[in-house]
């Protein structure tokens, strides 16, 4: 597996470890499920706009804890991108092997 795989799959393991505490507080209907495919923001999707800030908030400290750094993924680059990050789970996670390849760097 490859160093790029493993950061996607352990980010994608935040942002599934942040649906738990999500669905935990949902009713029975309407949960979160774990798949890269899941509209997250936009049509389509199956959570509100607080309970995707929340959501997001929640990936952010299990992506601190999981990889042993501060991340900010709500921020101004984000926002101004042509295409949302946080559109579905799949473009979440890569979002997150960004910011966090870019910290490296940076």
């Amino acid at each position: 597996m490859s160093l790029n795989n493993d950061l996607r799959e352990r980010a994608l393991s935040a942002i599934y470890s942040a649906f738990d505490l999500t669905n935990s507080e949902k009713g029975s209907e309407g949960k979160l499920v774990k798949s890269e495919e899941s509209i997250l923001f936009g049509h389509g999707a199956n959570i509100d706009s607080f309970e995707l800030v929340g959501l997001v908030l929640s990936v952010e400290s299990n992506v601190s804890r999981e990889f042993g750094v501060a991340i900010t993924l709500a921020d101004e680059k984000a926002m101004s991108q042509r295409s949302s990050p946080f559109r579905t789970v799949a473009t979440m996670a890569d979002y997150i092997v960004q910011v966090i390849e870019e910290g490296k760097r940076g």
